[in-house]
């Protein structure tokens, strides 16, 4: 019965937001914007605050839906229902140690081709997921620190990441939807009586709708990445719990080494950039990185007592 309490907070929630948006804009329309002499009130529409939600929210649901169809259709990866070696053994074994502590479905359990050191989880809940390594992970970590990492992944498992990264970013399209539409809207509105033939400026208005998705699509992604950022912390220190924070340390101490080897970014170079357990962003498109330095990661870990 767990999937149909997460379908109803799921609801819950949707509507919560939309009872917010809608308040929320009718007090702008109607109160704030009238009282600085701007007058929008024959242009907004209660549809379009509709629309926004299920474009932002249903664009968001099916890709978590279909999260685990896409992952392994953008790898080469290959799926261990029986062990045949110590190192399926140890992969396997830790996830269905974790999944059988937590009481929660054994998620299914994959490994993909890849050089560089690296693992993701995702699925659509915290019963109906998968957690998958590379073999360059195999290849240079060791065996107690391959097992925090599997720790780590089983973490946002857990904690439900997926779900409440989607409901984030279906917030943000919604938002980034709806603003877009009803300010190009008011920007090629009209000018004095339509009846003398003035209909608007829809040149502009696509121009202006064109520029506000640009620019508000960018400062959603700051808030779906600061929101990833913090998630990892809580999933190093899910580790740490676990198997003790050493071996998360070691890992990531590990993980490091291989980037700095290989000089590879991993932020804007691949396709599963957002799944990846290292991120060496510098600058100011750190505020875009998924991932937080691994120098911040060791330090959180270093400072919890056990």
């Amino acid at each position: 019965m767990k999937w149909l309490k997460g379908i109803g907070l799921f609801l819950i929630a949707n509507f919560l937001i939309y009872i917010t948006l809608s308040l929320t804009a009718t007090l702008l329309v109607n109160v704030v914007l009238p009282a600085f002499g701007i007058d929008v009130r024959g242009i907004y529409n209660q549809q379009l605050l509709v629309w926004a939600l299920v474009i932002g929210f249903g664009g968001a649901f099916i890709s978590l839906a279909f999260s685990k169809q896409m992952a392994r259709a953008m790898l080469s990866c290959e799926q261990i229902t029986q062990p045949r070696s110590h190192a399926e053994q140890v992969i396997y074994g830790s996830v269905q140690e974790i999944a059988q502590r937590l009481h929660i479905t054994m998620p299914e359990v994959w490994i993909y081709d890849s050089p560089d050191p690296n693992a993701f989880a995702t699925g659509p809940s915290k019963n109906n997921s998968m957690v998958a390594v590379s073999t360059g992970l195999l290849q240079n970590l060791k065996e107690d620190e391959v097992k925090a990492v599997l720790a780590h992944e089983m973490g946002h498992v857990y904690n439900g990441d997926m779900f409440t990264t989607t409901v984030l970013s279906g917030l943000m399209n919604t938002f980034v939807y709806y603003i877009s539409n009803f300010l190009s809207q008011l920007v090629g509105q009209p000018q004095g009586d339509r009846e003398e033939g003035n209909s608007g400026n829809p040149i502009l208005a696509f121009v202006v709708y064109i520029f506000l998705q640009i620019v508000l699509s960018f400062l959603a992604m700051l808030v779906v990445s600061w929101h990833s950022r913090r998630r990892e912390f809580e999933a190093d220190a899910f580790s740490a719990k676990v198997y003790g924070k050493e071996a998360m340390i070691n890992a990531l101490r590990g993980i490091d080494r291989w980037v700095n080897r290989a000089q590879f970014e991993y932020a804007g170079q691949d396709a599963l950039a957002t799944m990846k357990i290292a991120g060496n962003s510098s600058g100011w498109m750190h505020l875009f990185a998924t991932h937080p330095p691994i120098e911040a990661r060791i330090d959180a870990l270093q400072r919890i007592t056990a």
